[in-house]
This record gives C-alpha cells, structure tokens and sequence, in this order.
C-alpha cells in the first residue's frame, strides 16, 4: 500500500470509527506540493501573518489536507433550528477533536517509516482582534484539490460544505491533486442562489463582501448560550452552510 493510499484509510477508519460518527459521513483527502506557488500567493491573499507549510516543517514536500463532512442529520437539525442547533454545536466541537486526533495519528504512523510531519490545530489558529488566521485549513483544502469556494466563503466539496477540514504537513512527496474548474456554489455558476446571504442571522455576509467581525461578535453570543447549557467550545453557527451546498 502507498504512503498515500495509508493516508486515506488512516484518515477513513479514524471517522467512520469515531465514537461520534453519527455526526460525519466518509471523509475526504487531498494532496498539494508544499512548492505550490499558491501557498507563498496566501501571504498575498490573507496577509503576511499566514504562515508557508515549510515554516511548520523545513522539510515539507507534500501537504495533506481532509475534509470531515457532517451527516445529513446535523445539517438538517441547523437548517429547522431558527437558533444554532445543539447537533450542529456538537459536531462542530467533536469534529474539532477529530481532527486534532487524526493529525497526530497520521503524523505518528509517518514517523515509525522515517517521515517527518507537522500540522495545526483544528481552529482557534487566528488573532482574536485582527480575527487573522496564521493557517487556513480550507485554502490549504483549495490547493489541495478538494473542492472550490461558494458564495458563503466556505469551500464546497463534490460532497458539500458542511463539515470540517484539517491539514498535515509532510516530509515525503506525493503526487499532487489537480483542483476542480467546474463551479459548485450556485450562485457562481447561474446566480440563481443566495441561500447564504438569506440565511446569515447578522446580514455579515453580502454580494459585496464579509464582515467578519460581526460574525464573530455573534458567535460569541452562541458560545455564551452553548455555555449555560454546559456545551464549551461551541463557537458556531454554520447558518450560511446549510443550503443546497450543504450535501452534494
């Protein structure tokens, strides 16, 4: 079996296994070369402050990026729910746990056969007043081949958006992923759906552009009721990801 096809199957048991695995359906696995110009494009793109996969790891050839997609189930419970669902909130923070685990593990398995690796956590990768990321998993996703960006800033996948991504860099190269040209966020391909902008509860999200900072300052609101109902970590709302892009 090759590096990568043990990747995969790592990446698979490990959250068709889960403890929650009601939450996600079959993962995702993309590979990008850490020679990407693209990478060096996000200093550009996002600022400075992003970071290149060889300033996790010197060595870097290859970086691995997943996609953990949540079950139709959580996206139908936040879709009904008016509030943010406690399914929603829920397979957010498990799905964060999940994938810090996973990272790891395929880090470990790397190294029993001489391969370096390194990685980022699932979130909380960004300055809480400039709300810049010094990492972002679903750009990491793009260059990787895993899907293209909607409307709704989240990269939508051939099996949706909903769910949550992760990323390993790694010392061995691998045969990178082409990136998908066909558009699969339909306001982008026909301009017939606004689903995303409709449904964001703070209008943070426009044709125009995205304001970031009123959609953290509601989340924090979330994480606050998530907290008096004894759910931490629950900084979520995933209101713009729950339309006909949710599930493909």
């Amino acid at each position: 079996m090759t590096i990568r096809a043990q990747i995969e199957s790592l990446i698979k048991n490990e959250v068709l296994e889960s403890a929650h695995g009601e939450y996600f359906r079959e993962p995702l696995a993309g590979f990008a070369s850490a020679d990407d110009p693209l990478f060096s494009k996000l200093k550009e793109i996002v600022g400075p402050h992003h970071i290149h996969p060889r300033d996790l790891l010197p060595e870097a050839k290859t970086v691995v990026s997943f996609f953990i997609p949540f079950s139709s189930n959580v996206v139908s419970s936040n879709r009904k729910s008016a509030e943010v669902a406690p399914e929603w909130g829920k397979s957010y923070v498990e799905a964060n746990i999940l994938i810090n685990k996973i990272s790891e593990k395929v880090i470990q398995m790397l190294a029993e056969k001489g391969i370096k690796g390194a990685t980022i956590k699932a979130t909380h990768t960004f300055d809480e007043k400039t709300l810049a990321a010094t990492w972002s998993h679903r750009s990491a996703a793009f260059i990787s081949g895993l899907g293209r960006f909607g409307r709704n800033r989240m990269l939508i996948t051939p099996v949706g958006c909903a769910g949550r991504y992760g990323s390993v860099i790694i010392s061995e190269e691998i045969a990178p992923d082409l990136r998908p040209e066909e558009e699969l966020c339909l306001n982008l391909k026909d301009g017939k759906c606004l689903f995303c902008i409709n449904n964001c509860p703070t209008k943070a999200l426009t044709l125009e552009g995205f304001d970031r900072h009123r959609c953290y300052d509601h989340i924090l609101e979330v994480t606050k009721e998530f907290s008096s109902m004894g759910l931490s970590g629950c900084d979520v709302c995933g209101k713009c990801v729950v339309g006909p892009c949710a599930i493909l």
